[in-house]
């Protein structure tokens, strides 16, 4: 179980070696300026309190939908000037999905992390017009690729000359509607030096199983403990007031209120993990 190489990340603070997972998290979806604001302040007192990364995220576009009704979002003018706010009220780092070449540049001019979702991850063109920018990227492996496949999308970063890239880990395909989580998957990317996030709630989702994604939000404590006992170096979850109402991903986003005791036990166990598992 390696530990990957400790790298400077936003704002000076550091990523991996023995240092405690990042967390990315918010609603998915942008709903209203309110919504994001109700959901950072308890997410990022509790990451103060911690003592880790808190880098704040939601989208202005879903793009990629089970039906061609769902909601979407408010677009990227108004989710970006909405995620801005975020940014100044809080002074933190923020994160959003880009689809297109064409919405990179003016998503670049607002966030820290430029994020290409999973069904995305193998288009080049989108990689390196998000990496030529200098922003960090996140890209989400997408279902479809073998872990030693992550290595190939960090080359395409790198070789723009770039060391700010992270691979997501959100599950596998397997049959029909389901995903699942490897943890031998952590251990195959890291071989490669590669910042990991494990996504705990995409990982509970039932694709395209009925009109929306289906999921189980009930196993997403259960596959992130898995993840950081596998030494990631970040976490992502979607979290919510009241998921079941939610635009998108209601069935596996998680209850805000309940992230507070889920994320310190995380914490609990990244500490073991990292300080005297790993390291020794």
């Amino acid at each position: 179980m390696p530990l990957i190489t400790e790298r400077e990340f936003l704002g000076g603070r550091k990523i991996g070696g023995k240092q405690p997972f990042f967390l990315i998290a918010g609603p998915c979806v942008i709903e209203s300026r309110d919504l994001l604001m109700r959901v950072c302040e308890p997410m990022k007192k509790l990451c103060d309190e911690l003592g880790i990364v808190f880098v704040f995220k939601s989208s202005f576009d879903k793009a990629n939908r089970s039906s061609h009704d769902s909601r979407r979002g408010p677009g990227m003018e108004e989710g970006l000037r909405d995620l801005e706010h975020v940014k100044r009220s809080f002074g933190l780092p923020v994160l959003t999905d880009v689809h297109e070449r064409e919405q990179v540049a003016a998503a670049a001019d607002v966030v820290d992390i430029l994020q290409i979702p999973a069904f995305l991850s193998r288009q080049t063109d989108l990689i390196t017009a998000c990496a030529e920018t200098g922003r960090w990227v996140n890209v989400k492996k997408g279902q479809f690729m073998a872990p030693q496949d992550a290595a190939k999308i960090a080359d395409k970063i790198k070789s723009l000359g770039s060391d700010k890239y992270l691979v997501t880990e959100r599950g596998v395909s397997f049959g029909y509607n389901n995903l699942v989580f490897d943890p031998r998957s952590p251990e195959i990317i890291h071989e490669s030096d590669i910042p990991l996030v494990f996504d705990g709630t995409h990982s509970t989702q039932l694709p395209g199983a009925g009109k929306e994604s289906g999921g189980d939000r009930r196993f997403a404590p259960v596959l992130m403990r898995a993840a950081v006992a596998c030494g990631v170096e970040g976490l992502f979850m979607e979290v919510h007031p009241d998921p079941p109402s939610a635009w998108s991903d209601s069935s596996n986003q998680y209850y805000l209120k309940d992230a507070p005791d889920l994320l310190r036990g995380l914490y609990q166990l990244d500490r073991v993990i990292k300080e005297k598992i790993i390291a020794s």
